[in-house]
Formats: C-alpha cells, structure tokens, sequence
C-alpha cells in the first residue's frame, strides 16, 4: 500500500512517529508544499533556511522528495490520487493557521473517500496534555513547568526503513528560487552537529552563560527546532539533573507552554492575552512610525539597542537577552503597538516561530501570561552594562562605537569626548518615557 507523507515543520527521518507509521503502511510518496501563504510572509533568513533545509532532506533520501506548489486544500488531495494513496501522513500542527489548513485538506481528501493521519507533535508535550488535576490549563509558567516534567516525553526513535516513491517517478516542481543568505550548516546532520557541539562546550554552563549576548553561552538551535531539522526530545534526551541543565530544559518548556496558550486562545496570535490591557494608549500616528524606523534600523542612539536590531538584519539572529531588551524599549520607551515588533521579527528571524515569538512579545509588553509585568522597565543602558561591560556586543554591531571607551561606550552622549561621528543621540530620554509608560497604564487600572 502507498502513503503520501507530507512533510512540513519536521524536515527529518529520525525520531520521527508519523514517518514510522507510514513507512509501515508500505511505499511512501514523501511530499513538501510551497503555500503562498506561508512563503509570502517569511523574510529572507527563513525563506533560505527552508530552502537548505528542504535540499538537505531531499538528499537524505536519494533525491526523492516531491516540491509541489499551491494551496494545500488542492495539491495534497492531487498526489494522493495521482499515486493512488488512501492516506495522507503528517505531523500535526498546533498553530492556528496550520490547524485550520488541515481541517480544509482532511476534508477535501474525506471527499475522496481518504484520510489525513495526524500523529505526534513538534513540541517535547503536545499543546492540551499539561492540565491541572481538574483538566484545567494552566495560566501561568512555573505549575506549568512542573506539571510539563510530570508528563514528560518519550525516548527519541531511529529513523525508520523507508521505501520511498518519490522524485522522478511522482512529478516534482522546481524549487523556489533561494534568496541570497548564508545560513551556514543545515539539515538533520548539521543539527545534531549543533547539538553535540553545544553538549559538549555550552550545556554545562548555560546557567552562568545565557545572558551574555557576546559570548557563545546558547544553543542556536532555534531555527532547527523551528523547521524540525531536530525534535525537542532528542535535545531533552542529552541532558541531566544539573543546575544548567535544568535551566535549559526550562526553555523548552517555554517553547511548549505559549505553543499550549495560543492552541488554546488562537485570538492571541494578535491580540492581547488580557483583554484588560486593550485599554492602554498606544502611538499609531505618523510620528509613530517614523520612531518605528529608527527602531527597526537600529539607530535609536542606545547602543544595546542598536546592536540587536543591527544583528537582527544581519543576521537573522538576535540573543536572547537582547530581544527582551529590544522589546520593552519599543513597548515601553517607544510606546508602539507589541504587534508591530512582533510582525518586524517574524520577517527577519530564522527561528520565527509565531507561538513563541508573539507571546515572548506579549510577556514584554505586559499584555500576556506574567502574572505581574508591567511594572517591569528595562534600563536600555544598566542592561547593556550588566550584561555587555566590555561592549563586545556592541562594537561587534555598531561599528560607529568601535572605538569608544569601555566605560562610555554604554551611554555614548554622557562621554566629555561626544558623539562618535555619525551615531545618534538618544531618541528619548528613558526616565522620563519609563514614567509616561505607568501613567499610561493607570489608565487601564482606572478602567477594570
């Protein structure tokens, strides 16, 4: 018997339950749709990714993998018939827009008298398995999290034994054309490259090392767990019962808990988790985004900001630390919507992915699952010295400050010696825009 997999945030073969289920069955087309809708709204770093990452697995299984281009409902439900298989294979997916799309595609192949098998999940816990003893989902992150690591996950599997049918023998359509963009390594080798590498000279200090954005202290394993070059559990299968590794872990537990909120509430992709917080005043006029712009382009004259959004475009890539910095300054200095912060990364990240990414911004702008998080104001330049006390990070991005003082080079305007030729002053003035942000959210006390 012949079975369609379609493959789609699980660009892999091993550790993979939906594959070994179809491989079971017999023959398997192996199936990946170009969506306009998906490849219209991805920048040009994970435009790139997805390409390397659809050749690399293209190439793990002797060329064979069919590219089709189209609207799922219609081409998924074409090769099913085309190659006569009674059932379509995949991942599931959480996401609202991803669920929606596979309720349209199971019902255009039930029509058809054919099944779409939905098995397994790209997270560690599937989204609606953490509950509370009474079936209730959790609120809020750390019961989550503990509730997370009562239900655990299973051990990784191997790759199974597949008898491919694909490429030439199903017709397959050219690639997108990749844009230009260095990814570096990627597919499933090169992720448990990254992997092994970061076992072995990261893990075990990830906890003294995470939030130092100019030391190589994280994984960067974001985009492969985006595109499921790697499933979570074999990341969580190397890891112990230390202190470094515990914080690690609970990073994936983040990753699973907003997959698991916005499952649950898909309103919250774009709007607040608290309605409460609709009530607070934003800037939306053309001053706003003429602000916006600074941000985006990393001229705001604070130079951990700058850093990060410079990297950003760059790279596709900014740490972590920085990203939460970068977010309160647009929410909280800049007094801009979260969303367009939110729709700037996901065009420019690697690793975008819309769950972590929208609520990671609704946590820094207070709309979110924080029990308590508006009062919390990041100082753009104690951040930057905390964290950045050489400014490694900074000259490393902000070529302007390359040779500033160590001890200027954090509030650059405060130096008897000025502005470096050619950087900015400070766009605001952070005290007084940290008191116009709590003014303005006693407007939303006023209104409860």
């Amino acid at each position: 018997m012949t079975s369609v997999f379609w493959f789609r945030r699980d660009l892999r073969l091993s550790d993979h339950p939906a594959l070994c289920a179809a491989a079971a069955e017999g023959a398997v087309v192996p199936l990946y749709v170009i969506e306009p809708a998906l490849w219209g709204s991805a920048g040009a770093p994970r435009a790139a990714f997805l390409l390397a990452s659809l050749r690399a697995l293209g190439a793990s299984m002797g060329g064979q993998l069919v590219i089709r281009h189209g609207d799922p409902k219609v081409v998924v439900p074409e090769v099913a018939a085309a190659v006569k298989a009674q059932s379509v294979f995949v991942t599931a997916d959480h996401s609202p827009y991803g669920a929606s799309r596979d309720r349209a595609v199971e019902q255009r192949l039930r029509q058809d008298s054919r099944h779409l098998v939905a098995l397994d999940a790209n997270y560690a816990v599937a989204p609606g398995r953490v509950v509370k003893d009474d079936g209730n989902p959790y609120a809020v992150f750390t019961p989550f999290s503990r509730a997370w690591l009562r239900v655990g996950w299973t051990k990784p599997l191997a790759a199974p034994a597949v008898h491919w049918l694909g490429d030439p023998a199903v017709p397959c359509e050219r690639y997108p054309a990749k844009p230009a963009w260095d990814v570096g390594e990627v597919g499933e080798s090169a992720a448990h490259a990254r992997l092994t590498a970061f076992v072995a000279s990261g893990l075990d200090s990830y906890d003294q090392q995470r939030d130092f954005p100019a030391v190589e202290g994280t994984s960067r394993l974001g985009p492969h767990l985006r595109f499921g070059t790697i499933h979570p559990r074999q990341v969580l299968a190397e890891q112990r019962s230390t202190a470094a590794h515990d914080v690690f872990r609970s990073e994936l537990a983040w990753r699973d808990f907003y997959a698991d909120v916005l499952w649950r509430q898909p309103r919250t992709v774009w709007e607040n988790l608290q309605p409460k917080m609709d009530a607070m005043p934003v800037d939306t006029d053309a001053a706003a985004k003429q602000r916006f712009g600074l941000w985006q382009t990393g001229q705001t004259g604070y130079p951990i900001i700058d850093a990060g959004m410079r990297q950003l475009s760059a790279t596709g890539f900014t740490h972590n630390r920085v990203r939460m910095i970068v977010a309160s300054f647009l929410v909280k200095d800049l007094h801009l919507p979260w969303q367009w912060g939110a729709r700037h990364f996901m065009q420019h990240l690697l690793d975008g992915d819309i769950a972590s990414n929208n609520h990671g911004w609704q946590w820094a702008a207070g709309t979110g699952t924080d029990a308590a998080p508006y009062f919390r104001v990041f100082n753009p330049v104690l951040q930057s010295e905390r964290f950045d006390g050489k400014g490694a990070y900074l000259r490393s991005n902000v070529p302007e400050l390359a040779h500033v003082s160590d001890k200027d080079i954090h509030a650059p305007w405060l130096s008897k010696k000025g502005l470096p030729f050619g950087y900015p002053p400070p766009m605001v003035d952070h005290s007084i825009e940290r008191d116009e942000a709590l003014r303005r959210y006693t407007i939303v006390t006023a209104n409860r």
